[in-house]
């Protein structure tokens, strides 16, 4: 009887501290998932590509290049132009002769690329986490499929498959495989579904297990718009979601991401940096809080548009915008009925601060914030400054 009283004395000892203790606080962190380097088709040294996220106030990167890791020995001979000369010169200038390794010779520059086991320790703090990652790079019957794997432990090669369907299933299917093998946190991420018309909403409306896809994607060449006869990515993102909510399936985020390629020439008929990214807000900067937040939705993708907070919970979405001056903000309240085939705005409203309380006809409700100011580099001249809050249901 002692015993079983020391144990309960114990054991409500235990619980008093644990409800006494403050929940840990959360950060916003923002990031990008979809970046290329030389290890791929990028025109920069992977080195030179974390300075400038680093440097322009990201905390999280993936340097997600094709089909590969940045492991291994690997060359790469310099386009002959003064461009990529000048960039090489800058290259060596800021690392010195002691990091590079290079070769000149009549037939131009050859520089030795860096590994993440070299790369990653100058660069990773408290501050800035690089997340290992993989652009899944596959086809079927010429259609460019293409999916990131974010925080993957080894490389994972193309699945393919005799449809498109079932060549981005066999592939999100790898992704989550290794998640359970590991035990690490890993997300597959559809990209650019409109690259070369290659994925329909069909194609993904069939798709389980994956919780993500690229609304946004900087790249000029992706079609984020769609056109007269098909669905531009936002629209889809609706569609897939009526169509997993009807199977019980968990929503589908979205994601904006660069898709950076180009880094010393700029403009819309390049993919450069900057253009767009996502939000989390997470407990701390590491892969599994970062995943953990995704997963929950507690993030949202941006082109430009900051918020100060974001709650979304039981059914309703509460927001503060981070205002600049002379810049107007509107956030337009989007989702679906419930029985509903089309996409609806069921409110609007203008201001830093919007809230929404979702009524038991609507299936779920996502904010789509608007301003005034026009985007530096669009991905289309013309472009305002966005973000995109997860869908909720209620």
């Amino acid at each position: 009887m002692k015993t079983f009283k020391t144990m309960l004395s114990a054991l409500l000892l235990f619980l008093f501290i644990a409800s006494c203790t403050p929940e840990q606080e959360s950060n916003w962190y923002k990031g990008n998932l979809h970046t290329h380097t030389y290890w791929s088709d990028g025109d920069a040294f992977p080195e030179m590509v974390l300075d400038w996220y680093k440097t322009n106030d990201y905390q999280f990167i993936s340097l997600s290049d094709h089909n590969t890791l940045q492991t291994g020995e690997k060359w790469k001979k310099l386009p002959k132009s003064h461009i990529y000369e000048q960039a090489f010169d800058d290259y060596l200038a800021k690392y010195g002769a002691d990091w590079v390794e290079y070769k000149k010779d009549t037939a131009g520059i050859s520089v030795k690329l860096k590994t993440e086991a070299e790369y990653a320790p100058r660069f990773q703090d408290e501050s800035f986490l690089i997340l290992r990652a993989e652009e899944i790079t596959d086809s079927f019957e010429g259609k460019p499929l293409h999916m990131n794997a974010t925080n993957i432990q080894s490389l994972i090669k193309p699945g393919h498959g005799s449809s498109v369907a079932e060549t981005l299933q066999n592939n999100i299917d790898a992704v989550n495989a290794q998640r359970e093998k590991t035990g690490q946190p890993m997300i597959p991420h559809i990209n650019h579904p409109n690259f070369g018309w290659a994925i329909s909403v069909e194609d993904m409306k069939a798709l389980r297990g994956e919780r993500f896809f690229e609304v946004f994607n900087g790249h000029p060449m992706v079609r984020n718009y769609g056109d007269s006869a098909r669905l531009g990515t936002e629209d889809m993102w609706d569609q897939i979601n009526i169509a997993y909510l009807k199977r019980d399936q968990s929503l589908m985020y979205g994601l904006a991401t660069d898709d950076s390629h180009h880094y010393h020439r700029f403009g819309g008929q390049f993919s450069n940096s900057g253009r767009g990214w996502i939000m989390v807000e997470a407990k701390s900067l590491s892969p599994e809080a970062l995943i953990e937040a995704m997963e929950e939705g507690d993030f949202y993708a941006s082109t430009g548009v900051t918020l100060r907070t974001l709650e979304q919970e039981d059914g309703e979405i509460e927001l503060n915008i981070e205002a600049e001056s002379g810049i107007q903000y509107t956030t337009h309240f989007v989702g679906v009925r419930k029985g509903g085939s089309s996409t609806e705005v069921f409110a609007s409203v203008k201001g830093t601060t919007a809230s929404f309380e979702m009524t038991d006809d609507i299936l779920f409700v996502r904010a789509r914030i608007e301003s005034t100011r026009l985007q530096e580099n669009p991905f289309r001249e013309g472009d305002f400054e966005m973000a995109w809050t997860q869908p909720i249901v209620r």
